[in-house]
């Protein structure tokens, strides 16, 4: 089977800051795997170069076997209704209402009526655990609802691949329960790939098949949370333990 997420040797840079450079990163079907790494290491950029709101400087982004190097825009903004965000501050729009909100990438792929619209938003928040909250405001949500509320968006449009950036910063222990339990549900229930970018180890090996660590620009380490456990590499236990920070700067 082919990976449904490829990084083939891609290399970025900012000017002289070089983030990620012969980067390399197969993701399968189905699986959930956390990107893991210290501040500055890349792993917001490689979410950006998943969405292709950045290009690599050379190298291949491969998403569903089609490079995205050859698309055009157009073509970027339609590969999108397949990919689901929830942002790190869930990123709703204040002036618009839950429903309105969860909504927004429907009426942006997609040429549903309003009944069609309103039957896919009731039934995700249904999955969320927040049925009947389409009316109310985000300034009236909690934390943990926004966050919830931004897991709805993100799989409103059915998508094939579902990313989440640090989804638990901000939460308490038992909304941070919640946002894992919900992480491996969409997995379960929609069969979705996860891509999990967190600080959060013990999320991290909550919710992960597989764990891929950046350091160096590249990806340092690739394995199984089991495999990351018994590592014997000081980076990789280091990181694990909090010990240190793999962030270059």
């Amino acid at each position: 089977m082919l990976p449904i997420v490829e990084f083939r040797n891609v290399d970025k840079s900012f000017g002289d800051n070089h983030v990620l450079v012969d980067a390399s990163l197969s993701i399968n079907k189905g699986e959930t795997i956390t990107i893991i790494g210290g501040s500055g290491t890349g792993k917001t950029v490689y979410l950006k170069l998943l969405l292709g709101v950045l290009r690599p400087d050379s190298g291949s982004v491969i998403f569903r076997g089609e490079n995205l190097n050859n698309m055009n825009d157009k073509q970027i903004v339609s590969m999108r209704k397949h990919i689901g965000m929830l942002f790190q501050g869930a990123a709703l729009f204040d002036s618009l209402t839950v429903a309105e909100n969860v909504a927004y990438p429907l009426r942006e792929h997609f040429n549903y009526d309003e009944d069609k619209i309103a039957q896919i938003v009731a039934h995700r928040l249904d999955m969320v655990g927040l049925a009947g909250i389409e009316d109310m405001m985000p300034n009236d949500l909690s934390g943990g609802m926004k966050k919830r509320v931004g897991l709805a968006r993100a799989i409103a449009t059915d998508p094939d691949v579902i990313l989440y950036d640090e989804p638990t910063t901000g939460l308490d222990p038992a909304n941070t329960k919640r946002i894992c339990r919900l992480i491996l549900e969409m997995q379960h229930k929609l069969k979705v790939t996860s891509i999990v970018v967190t600080h959060d180890m013990e999320a991290a090996f909550t919710v992960t098949d597989r764990m891929a660590l950046l350091h160096g620009h590249r990806f340092h380490f690739v394995g199984t949370k089991e495999e990351a456990r018994a590592s014997h590499d000081p980076i990789v236990q280091g990181f694990i333990r909090g010990e240190m920070d793999t962030g270059d700067g």
